[in-house]
């Protein structure tokens, strides 16, 4: 656990740690001072010795000089009482030890006492050498004694000299009584420091004491309260208010922008909240919001039953696509007040309605304590109306638009019992009534869950079929009709599960152009295709090439990088341009006529052929076939099948030949399965023909075979 210090603790650490560094200089100030006062006594000691040394020589070399001049004629004349008294006169002062008088020889002639005991005596101690060989004033000193010497002359004749010892000790005494005078001085001196330090120890106390109970008021306090301010905000009670007690300084200016902060934080958590709940275009209700008030009512249901409506708007996209997207939002706006006028009609008091995002609309209505037939009826009613009401065309930039919507039904508790179950088969059944063409509701069902496991299933599967082999392409050939010659080929995909065994085209190529693997199982099959054509050209005798034909999902057209994927396909396998027929069905193309022209140019500027796959089936028109730059057409085999029965499936067959060739455009015919519709192709002019009669679908393997 991680201590937690405050802004008061802390404070109380710098100022022990403050205390410290005082006491830390108070102590080395004091031994400073020790050290001080013991140097000073030194150099005191040693200046005072130096001064009275001095002092006491210059005093002593004085009374020598003059008493030597006194004893110059009574020593001449051996004056011995005038000796004795000028001695005895000299021994009288201050601080003298000894006074001696002596002759040339160094013979005492008096010490200045009454029986003058040493009178005759050579000078024998260890200065007396020094003393009667000097010619001048001369000064000895030793532990003890200060020895003052000077001979004693008439005119150049020296007839003796005199010796005046000062006693060292009484020097010594007088220093140190100095000495402790002033260690005394310097005592005092260092108790009054020591009191002035103490008192601003103390003073440094108070005013700690003082800051902190300063700061304990004008800021821990107030910072305190900020804290508390912001965890009641962290919590989300934005509307928490930070009095500022009338303060005019910086804390009080802190504490009022923190106030507004909090009031601020609390309007935008409003206007959060508001904008998390509520579609942005219709005002309705968004996903989020949907999802919690479904699971408040399914907690709250106490055995009612509930319907969610999950309804999706037929073709919108096809709006998006051709008149932008502010015609898009219109529509939408448009569509949702028609659901919310049913909703409001029919759904009843409890009814909840949501926009979960693009066109996609969930609608909740609630039962009531009648059986499950009463909420399967209320149901109905209200995807009937809303059926009707959005089949109803729409009026967006002067042109009518024709939608419709998709519903899947889902009933609680009997389908499911949580909202994430609820809303996955909501989901599940509004897909079913698109399978069941679109416009329509249906109710979900448990088959309906086993189909989509299946298809998940199959989504899975097909993952990684190609690189384990399961896939191949097989060829079906393509003949010219008239002279029956064989031109190309068109690649076509099959899928053999070591488990499910042959899964049908229709079947997978719809999962995955739904799942988005085309995108990675188009440009695979392109590339085998165009390998397996440049195959084909080194083993063909006859000199008219082989060309391949591939189709090319609605999805690859959209995705808008096909050109650069053929291009890339084309240059790794050597395949010449036109060679290679790209097939597109006429729906994907009309359905973003800019974008897919745009794409289809390039593509042919490359010199690849174009084909509109099972043309007829979509909005075919000669006004859409001049705007679209294709090579040719292939007729649906719908057509070609009931052209020997159906005068008008003929009638329909010869048109488009002549449409086409009127355009300068190539025309096959797809799904010849008898010679009679062979033959009345050709009667019309048809270029090119495919089918079972003609040529089954064959390997690469028995491709090259039919060629030799």
């Amino acid at each position: 656990m991680k201590l937690r210090m405050g802004l008061q603790a802390r404070f109380l650490v710098l100022m022990g740690v403050a205390m410290l560094v005082v006491l830390a200089l108070v102590a080395l100030l004091l031994n400073r001072q020790e050290r001080m006062r013991n140097e000073v006594e030194g150099v005191s000691r040693q200046a005072m010795r130096t001064m009275v040394g001095q002092s006491l020589r210059r005093q002593g070399e004085v009374a020598v000089t003059q008493l030597a001049a006194a004893l110059t004629n009574p020593l001449y004349y051996s004056d011995l009482d005038a000796v004795g008294a000028l001695a005895r006169s000299a021994l009288a002062a201050p601080d003298v030890r000894y006074v001696i008088v002596f002759d040339e020889e160094g013979k005492v002639v008096h010490d200045g006492s009454e029986d003058i005991a040493h009178y005759g005596r050579h000078m024998d101690d260890a200065m007396a050498k020094q003393v009667i060989a000097a010619t001048a004033l001369h000064t000895q000193f030793d532990d003890r004694v200060m020895d003052v010497s000077m001979p004693i002359l008439i005119g150049q004749e020296r007839v003796g000299g005199v010796r005046i010892g000062y006693d060292m000790q009484a020097m010594r005494r007088f220093q140190d009584q100095s000495v402790d005078k002033l260690r005394s001085r310097l005592d005092t001196l260092g108790q009054r420091h020591v009191i002035w330090i103490g008192l601003l120890g103390a003073g440094l106390l108070v005013f700690g004491a003082l800051s902190l109970w300063l700061i304990q008021r004008l800021l821990v306090r107030p910072i305190r309260r900020l804290a508390e301010s912001a965890q009641e905000i962290e919590a989300g009670h934005f509307d928490t208010t930070t009095p500022a007690d009338g303060r005019n300084d910086e804390v009080g200016d802190l504490m009022r922008a923190f106030d507004r902060m909090s009031r601020s934080l609390a309007r935008h958590d409003r206007e959060i909240r508001r904008m998390a709940y509520t579609d942005a275009l219709t005002g309705l209700a968004n996903r989020l919001a949907f999802r919690e008030a479904l699971d408040e009512r399914l907690d709250q249901s106490s055995g009612r039953q509930l319907a969610l409506l999950f309804a999706d708007i037929d073709d919108f996209k096809r709006v998006n696509d051709t008149l932008g997207h502010d015609a898009g939002d219109d529509v939408l706006l448009e569509c949702a007040h028609r659901i919310e006028s049913a909703v409001a009609r029919v759904g009843g008091e409890d009814a909840l309605l949501a926009r979960f995002g693009g066109d996609e609309f969930v609608i909740l209505v609630q039962g009531k304590d009648d059986p499950l037939d009463e909420v399967r009826t209320l149901a109905t009613k209200l995807a009937e109306t809303l059926v009707v009401d959005l089949g109803k065309p729409v009026e967006v930039q002067g042109r009518q638009v024709f939608l419709g919507t998709s519903i899947g039904i889902t009933l609680f508790p009997e389908d499911a019992a949580s909202g994430t179950t609820l809303m996955k088969n909501g989901d599940i059944a509004m897909y079913q009534a698109k399978v069941a063409g679109k416009n329509c509701f249906r109710f979900y069902s448990r088959a309906m869950n086993q189909a989509v496991e299946r298809r998940v299933h199959l989504e899975q599967e097909l993952r990684g079929a190609w690189d384990r082999g399961e896939l191949s392409l097989v060829y079906q050939p393509v003949f010219r009709l008239v002279d029956g010659a064989m031109i190309g080929a068109e690649a076509l995909l099959r899928w053999r599960h070591p488990e499910l065994g042959f899964v049908a085209p229709s079947v997978f190529i719809d999962v995955a152009e739904q799942s988005g693997l085309i995108e990675v199982l188009g440009p695979q099959v392109l590339h085998a295709a165009c390998s397996d054509a440049v195959a084909w050209q080194k083993t063909r005798k006859d000199p008219e090439p082989l060309f391949v034909a591939v189709n090319v999902s609605p999805r690859q057209l959209r995705n808008g990088d096909l050109p650069n994927v053929v291009s890339a396909c084309l240059r790794d396998t050597g395949l010449s341009a036109d060679l290679l027929h790209l097939e597109l069905t006429e729906t994907a193309v009309i359905g973003d006529e800019l974008h897919a022209s745009a794409l289809l140019s390039e593509l042919r500027g490359m010199g690849v052929r174009v084909w509109l796959d099972d043309f007829g089936t979509g909005f075919s028109g000669l006004s859409h076939l001049r705007r679209v730059p294709v090579d040719g057409v292939k007729i649906d085999r719908s057509f070609v099948a009931d052209v020997l029965r159906d005068p008008d499936d003929l009638a329909l067959t010869t048109a488009i030949i002549a449409m086409a060739h009127s355009l300068g455009i190539l025309v096959v015919a797809e799904g010849v399965e008898k010679e009679g519709q062979y033959s009345i192709l050709r009667e019309r002019g048809c270029d090119f023909a495919q089918g079972y009669w003609l040529g089954h679908p064959v390997t690469v393997d028995e491709f090259l075979q039919l060629q030799r």
